[in-house]
């Protein structure tokens, strides 16, 4: 998926928050806005959203090496999202249709996204996903019957997980669709913002449940030209592949094999992309 000009304020905010979270001096806000606003100037508007915060991202880098904005609220998310699991565990098993629950629950945990919501609140997010259920009006796009016909033919699925503390919701789905099955969870190789890294996987016990990998990636997507050989390799055999989030969905809507797309809508211009509304819950093959 392109970036559309609707992008470009998000990027230049998630720049300006990220200075705000590691330093109080605005004089270095303003240096770090000026050199993304640069980096906008020069950069095709073809080249993916992930591929534009990536870029952005080495701003940061350069000026605080070694730094993780965003390491507190993921640990948060973690640590919260953990102490339900047993809730959630038990959500599904009471279901008429554990599958379909587990699909639910792991699109709702999408909405942990520090990186979408500047103000997110995890314990008020975490409840929201909890009490809430989900109306015929937001699945418009829901393909659940063709996820489990091709479901029911894999037997190696690769799971592209997205945020911190969102991973623990993937558990649970993970740990529904593995009977029998082997399932392969990448994460990215890198910090960047509040995304799944090896360490969080390691947190949320998702290596006792699956193997898990690094992309190779260090963009909030998975950016097929900056991925490894080992989850290419990965990628081009696995029966089924399932991506999370709406980064990988920017990134991935023209990979070259098919896809289910999880997420919840978050923002208007992937809600025109997929065909969706603000606040849909999204599964969909392409």
């Amino acid at each position: 998926m392109k970036t559309y000009l609707d992008c470009i304020p998000c990027f230049l905010r998630l720049t300006l928050e990220q200075g705000r979270l590691l330093v109080g001096d605005e004089i270095v806000h303003r240096e770090l806005m000026n050199e993304a606003a640069k980096l906008v100037l020069r950069t095709s508007l073809g080249s993916t959203p992930p591929e534009m915060v990536k870029e952005m991202q080495a701003v940061i880098r350069r000026r605080f090496p070694g730094c993780d904005p965003y390491k507190i609220v993921k640990d948060k998310s973690n640590r919260r999202a953990m102490e339900l699991y047993p809730m959630l565990k038990e959500k599904v098993a009471s279901s008429g249709d554990s599958l379909l629950t587990a699909v639910e629950l792991a699109i709702a945990g999408n909405v942990i996204d520090y990186a979408a919501k500047n103000n997110l609140n995890v314990e008020q997010e975490i409840q929201a996903i909890l009490t809430g259920s989900f109306s015929v009006g937001q699945k418009t796009v829901f393909e659940y019957d063709l996820f489990r016909k091709d479901l029911a033919e894999a037997r190696t699925i690769l799971y592209l997980a997205d945020n911190a503390g969102e991973i623990v919701f993937d558990r649970i789905l993970i740990e529904e669709i593995g009977i029998g099955r082997e399932v392969i969870v990448a994460v990215r190789d890198k910090p960047i913002l509040n995304d799944a890294t090896m360490e969080d996987a390691v947190f949320c016990g998702i290596d006792k449940i699956s193997r898990v990998i690094s992309s190779g990636v260090d963009a909030p997507g998975t950016v097929l030209a900056y991925c490894s050989e080992e989850f290419l390799k990965i990628f081009k055999r696995a029966d089924m592949v399932i991506s999370k989030g709406q980064g990988n969905y920017e990134a991935l809507t023209e990979a070259p094999r098919g896809i289910f797309f999880l997420f919840k809508v978050k923002c208007p211009v992937i809600a025109r992309h997929a065909g969706a509304q603000l606040g849909d819950i999204v599964l969909k093959r392409i």
